[in-house]
């Protein structure tokens, strides 16, 4: 297949299906509080109407930066599809990808002058103090199977059987960087109900649009990462199944846990993540 056919075509499937499957979430989390919820497209359609909005722009942003800022979110996960599932590339690569969106979080909040987009991009900078850590698990994983290379993983696991049995807690690891940035989540300090939107809060019309498709497609590469790199080699409907399955887990634990505040989300993370390297390495020594 055409690289650029490749690229368009899995772009456009992580935009998609990570949209439903946020929708998805919303309506597993309505039907747990007794609520009908919205459509499983509604995500979707929240995404699309922002092209056919008014774009509006704060008198205090700081522009042009304000509106590259926006653009540049969705360049970097656009080159996460890129570095996954077209080239099967190296999850450090990955890793750099992730640390780049915390770096543009921070900068679309700050970037509009707004007080809450502030204190969301304040703590976006605090947040990365436990989700970064949690990539220790690229080392579990390195020790384990020798490599960094998403098609060399998969190899392994092919021969070896899926990494989910054989270090469980480095699995672990992962799904709690997945929930934390799962909408609604316990750890999602940067969109709390306290500061409106984080730092999406004054992003309207076509630059909104821009940070949705982000969103969705980072869930999706998310995802799909764990997936790849603890249960791999999967068919089609394997992953499609295996998202599914991991977003109504989330949506569960979303729907019955309150959101922590910024100083006990951390906690919390930091001592799964030692718990997560510990007893890896204590696993990998038997």
């Amino acid at each position: 297949m055409n690289l650029m056919l490749n690229i368009l075509l899995n772009v456009t499937i992580a935009f998609l299906l990570g949209s439903l499957l946020f929708g998805l979430q919303r309506k597993v989390m309505a039907r747990i509080q007794m609520r009908p919820g919205p459509p499983i497209i509604q995500h979707l359609l929240h995404t699309l109407k922002f092209y056919i909005k008014e774009s509006t722009f704060p008198k205090t942003a700081a522009m042009p930066f304000y509106i590259a800022i926006a653009s540049i979110l969705c360049v970097i996960w656009v080159s996460a599809v890129i570095v996954g599932p077209v080239a099967q590339g190296s999850l450090l690569l990955i890793f750099a990808i992730y640390a780049l969106h915390k770096i543009v979080e921070h900068n679309a909040g700050s970037s509009s002058g707004s007080p809450y987009g502030k204190l969301s991009c304040v703590r976006a900078v605090f947040s990365a103090a436990a989700e970064v850590p949690l990539f220790a698990v690229l080392i579990i994983i390195y020790l384990k199977t020798g490599t960094m290379v998403l098609s060399d993983i998969t190899a392994y696991q092919a021969q070896n059987g899926a990494l989910l049995f054989t270090i469980p807690l480095a699995a672990l690891m992962f799904f709690v960087l997945i929930l934390s940035k799962a909408p609604y989540s316990p750890f999602a300090i940067t969109k709390g109900k306290d500061i409106i939107s984080g730092y999406e809060t004054e992003h309207f019309g076509l630059l909104r649009g821009y940070l949705m498709i982000s969103e969705s497609i980072a869930w999706y590469m998310l995802l799909w990462i764990f997936l790849t790199v603890f249960l791999g080699p999967l068919s089609l409907l394997g992953y499609l199944v295996g998202m599914v399955i991991i977003s109504v887990i989330v949506a569960f634990i979303n729907a019955t846990t309150p959101m922590l505040n910024p100083n006990h989300s951390i906690m919390v993370q930091v001592t799964l993540v030692f718990i997560g390297i510990v007893g890896s390495i204590i696993l990998l020594m038997l």
